[in-house]
């Protein structure tokens, strides 16, 4: 390979090196474990994405104004295995969500026990994130 090219691909890899990497993150970088939430609302938009899947609730507030709030959970992969299929849930439904307020304040939540139409419960938090109950062996 000639310098100029070994230059090419040395400076290709090192541009590729400082893309930032997913959104994935910590419980405790995003979210405060002292400020609990239940929210309960009609479901308006759900992304089953990596490494975190999301789901946006409308939700009544005491006053009646309506706010949209942003539900994250686990991996489509990691919510599989606890029994949550893209079936469970539909635009319109209801859900009932337990989870924490986000640092920064805005209507975002990790979303760790949710409650489907259906009656049942499942953990929604991500794997490994460190956040509230974590270490709970049913939560895996």
């Amino acid at each position: 390979m000639t310098l100029s090219k070994t230059r090419f691909v040395l400076a290709a890899t090192l541009g590729l090196a400082a893309v930032p990497a997913t959104a994935h993150h910590s419980f405790s970088a995003e979210f405060d474990g002292s400020k609990p939430v239940r929210l309960t609302g009609k479901i308006t938009k759900i992304e089953w994405t990596n490494p975190h899947s999301y789901f946006y609730l409308e939700v009544k507030g005491r006053n009646g104004v309506v706010s949209t709030w942003a539900c994250e959970g686990g991996g489509p992969g990691a919510l599989s295995r606890r029994g949550w299929k893209k079936g469970d849930v539909k635009i319109g439904d209801t859900l009932v969500v337990d989870g924490y307020l986000a640092k920064d304040g805005s209507h975002t939540i990790d979303a760790r026990r949710v409650l489907l139409p259906s009656g049942r419960s499942i953990y929604g938090g991500t794997p490994g994130d460190g956040g509230p109950g974590d270490g709970d062996p049913r939560n895996g």
